[in-house]
C-alpha cells in the first residue's frame, strides 16, 4: 500500500472515531441506519458497527446489544473452496426481534432469527435459531433453563438489592437519571454492604437442612 493510500486510511478511521464519539449507546441506532440496518425504537446497542453487511441485520424495538457482539452475515469458510469458484460467497442476514438482550462478546452467525423475549448469554454462538422466550448459552448456543423462572429469579434479587430511597423521573432507570446523581453513590453503598462476607472471602454459611 502506497504512503498516500495509508494517510487516507487513516485519516478515514480518524473521521469514523471522531464521527461515532457523538453518538451513546441509546442513540447509536441513528448512526447504524445510515449503512442500511433495520433498528427499532427503545434500543440500547453498545458495537459502532454490524459487520460487513450492516444492511443485513435487522433490529426489533427494545433490544440490548453488549460490548463486543459480533454479527457474521456472512459464511467465511467458504474461503476454502474459491479454488473451484474463486468469487465464491455466502451470506445470510442476522433478525433480533423485539425485546432482547445478547450478551457481551456473544457471536452472530449467518442466516438466524432471535426469537421475541430472549436472552443469549455472554460468550455465546449463535449457529441456528432461537426460540421465542428462550434463554441460550453456551457454543453452539443451546436453551438453557426457563425464562419465567429466570425472570421470577431476576425480580426477587432486585427486591434484595434495590437500594432504598431512589428517585427516578419519568421513563428513567436509576443509572439514567441525569436528575439524581446520588443514586449511582448510592447503590455503590448500598451493594458493598450487602456482598461485604463475599468480597472479604469469607465462605458462605451453610444452614443444616436436618
Amino acid at each position: 500500500m502506497r504512503f498516500t493510500e495509508l494517510v487516507r486510511a487513516l485519516h478515514r478511521r480518524v473521521r469514523t472515531a471522531l464521527e461515532v464519539r457523538k453518538y451513546t449507546p441509546t442513540t447509536i441506532a441513528q448512526y447504524l441506519r445510515r449503512f442500511g440496518a433495520t433498528i427499532g425504537e427503545g434500543c440500547f446497542i453498545v458495537p459502532t458497527n454490524l459487520g460487513t453487511e450492516p444492511y443485513l441485520v435487522k433490529i426489533g424495538n427494545h433490544v440490548a446489544i453488549a460490548d463486543g457482539v459480533l454479527f457474521m452475515t456472512h459464511d467465511s469458510g467458504a474461503w476454502v473452496f474459491r479454488g473451484e469458484v474463486p468469487d465464491l460467497q455466502v451470506f445470510g442476514p442476522i433478525v433480533i426481534e423485539d425485546n432482547c438482550l445478547i450478551g457481551q462478546r456473544a457471536i452472530l452467525g449467518p442466516n438466524i432469527r432471535i426469537g421475541p423475549n430472549s436472552i443469549v448469554a455472554a460468550g455465546s454462538v449463535v449457529l441456528s435459531d432461537v426460540a421465542p422466550n428462550t434463554l441460550v448459552m453456551g457454543v453452539p448456543a443451546r436453551p438453557f433453563g426457563s425464562m419465567d423462572r429466570y425472570r421470577d429469579k431476576c425480580l426477587q434479587k432486585w427486591m434484595d438489592q434495590r437500594p432504598p430511597g431512589i428517585q427516578l423521573g419519568e421513563n428513567e432507570t436509576w443509572w439514567e437519571a441525569r436528575n439524581y446523581p446520588e443514586n449511582r453513590d448510592r447503590m455503590r453503598k448500598h451493594l458493598l454492604a450487602l456482598f461485604r462476607e463475599q468480597l472479604r472471602g469469607e465462605p458462605p454459611q451453610v444452614t443444616s437442612r436436618e
